[in-house]
């Protein structure tokens, strides 16, 4: 019995204008409303405080600390009996006498403290970025040499031009975009967590795209009957239900993360829901077709060369 491949190639543009859509409405969500960091990346203090019976109201605890010199404080509900509280950088003496404070609101007890500097919180935002930039440059250079002895018709070059280019528009730009709206309309904030969630992101991304692409090169020293783009079709197909089986149970297992971890942890897991969902769909439905597409633009650019040699 033969099974009949799915069409992915023959469908790649609306594959790619999908992706495009989401790219464009996160680059705009990016610009309008930027990311919303947590005290890690700005500097300042947070607190993360438990009550036992009575949870005060925000207009009892700002007026209970209006005399500690604290900038302005916002507050987040973290569940029904947790509250969440910003307020500019402080030292531990002042740390527990804004605790003592609240404390004689209502009983309470504190879950959670961390105070960072500005210019240490500056130095992690650096940091953070290069990691991920340097991040997608490896990742460039060990799939070009990976596939080094790849020649025709794709060279080794763009297989990993074009690993690089899904991480980063896809892996890293829309979940950044995604986070900037929730950031936005319900405060969830970019931490030293979410930064993590994305280098696991574009790891967990490659991988499927280096199956793809292993396979393309395969089928490229056996097959001899299909055009190039009928060979990334059949190894696409041949690899699609390892592909969604993977990514399922994996989007399964962070998807209870998420409902049972609790608050310390779903932040965490909502962005690797959300980009390994987008990594899948990228490896998948955009790797492949770009690939053709670069290889398309390179036989059209050595034709015309080869073109204006004649003459």
């Amino acid at each position: 019995m033969v099974i009949k491949e799915f069409p992915i190639i023959k469908f790649r543009w609306l594959f790619l204008a999908v992706s495009g859509v989401l790219i464009v409405s996160s680059i705009v969500a990016l610009v309008i409303w930027g990311l919303h960091f947590g005290v890690e990346f700005t500097g300042g203090s947070l607190m993360n405080v438990n009550f036992e019976e009575r949870v005060p109201t925000r207009e009892e605890i700002i007026s209970k600390l209006s005399d500690q010199d604290l900038g302005d404080i916002a507050i987040q509900n973290a569940d029904e009996k947790n509250l969440i509280l910003r307020f500019k950088a402080v030292d531990e003496n002042k740390h527990q006498e804004i605790l003592n404070k609240i404390k004689e609101i209502a009983p309470a007890q504190e879950e959670q403290f961390t105070s960072i500097g500005p210019v240490i919180g500056s130095e992690l935002k650096q940091k953070a970025a290069w990691a991920i930039g340097l991040a997608i440059v490896g990742i460039m250079i060990y799939i070009a040499w990976a596939f080094r002895r790849v020649s025709k018709p794709v060279s080794s070059w763009q297989y990993g031009f074009i690993v690089s280019l899904v991480a980063l528009l896809h892996d890293v730009i829309i979940p950044l975009g995604v986070f900037s709206a929730l950031g936005h309309y319900m405060g969830i904030e970019i931490n030293v967590a979410f930064i993590a969630a994305i280098l696991t992101i574009l790891g967990f991304s490659v991988h499927d795209s280096i199956v793809v692409f292993d396979r393309t090169r395969e089928n490229l020293r056996r097959i001899f009957d299909k055009s190039f783009a009928e060979i990334v079709n059949t190894s696409l197909n041949q690899t699609l239900g390892r592909s969604l089986a993977t990514s399922t149970t994996v989007l399964l297992t962070i998807a209870a993360i998420a409902v049972f971890g609790g608050p310390a942890v779903f932040d965490f897991a909502l962005a690797l829901f959300i980009g390994i969902a987008i990594g899948t769909y990228s490896s998948i439905f955009v790797a492949g077709p770009l690939l053709i597409e670069f290889q398309k633009i390179s036989s059209n650019f050595n034709n015309l060369r080869r073109g204006k040699r004649r003459k």
